[in-house]
């Protein structure tokens, strides 16, 4: 049998397709939040952490996923480079933009708990990986995560989850249990995302 032929390197992504993509993974993010919070609903990662500020503090989700993400923009920029933290940035204006459009634009007054959590989660998990297919992030844990997959090869899914576990943990005073569990069955939906389809050599794009 032949040897199989070496995969092509693939092409850079342009500007305007960079910032078509980090456009799209704003929306996503943004419309994944607002279903989530429809709901009562946390999630993990740095979105999770939002959203339980935001039944704490009398701020918008939106906005406390920027502030919240600034000491990470320091450690995106130091161990992935100027470029990643220069689009990770924007990537958090975006969402906050979106999420903040929402609040005037979209009135949901009742959600199930269980879609929410699995289209609110899988929408996430779609715009993280657009995110992160142009080299872009949403920071926070999502800087560890692909920090690790990149230096250390572990799967950005499976961290991820980890991750989510601790802060999930931490909603247990703010959150009720039946709404707890629901929050735990996004925060799968996000990482399952990024198990299955972002792994290393398996998108050739730059």
């Amino acid at each position: 049998m032949p040897p199989a032929p070496d995969l092509p390197l693939g092409r850079p992504h342009s500007v305007a397709e960079d910032g078509y993509a980090l456009a799209i993974g704003c929306i996503l993010i943004g419309l994944g939040l607002v279903l989530l919070k429809g709901a009562g609903l946390v999630t993990g990662g740095i979105a999770g952490v939002a959203l339980l500020l935001s039944y704490i503090l009398p701020l918008p989700a939106g906005l406390l996923f920027t502030l919240v993400n600034l000491p990470f923009f320091a450690l995106a920029q130091r161990v992935l480079g100027t470029r990643f933290a220069i689009k990770t940035v924007l990537a958090n204006l975006g969402i906050s933009a979106v999420t903040m459009l929402a609040r005037g634009s979209v009135t949901i007054s009742h959600v199930h708990p269980a879609f929410a959590a699995l289209v609110g989660g899988t929408v996430i998990g779609m715009g993280i990986l657009c995110l992160a297919r142009h080299q872009a992030g949403v920071g926070g844990t999502g800087v560890v995560t692909l920090w690790l997959q990149r230096s250390r090869g572990w799967n950005a899914g499976r961290t991820q989850m980890a991750l989510d576990v601790v802060i999930l943990a931490a909603a247990i005073p703010v959150v009720r249990v039946p709404q707890l569990a629901w929050s735990a069955l996004s925060a799968v939906a996000i990482s399952l995302m990024l198990i299955a389809w972002h792994r290393p050599g398996r998108y050739i794009g730059h």
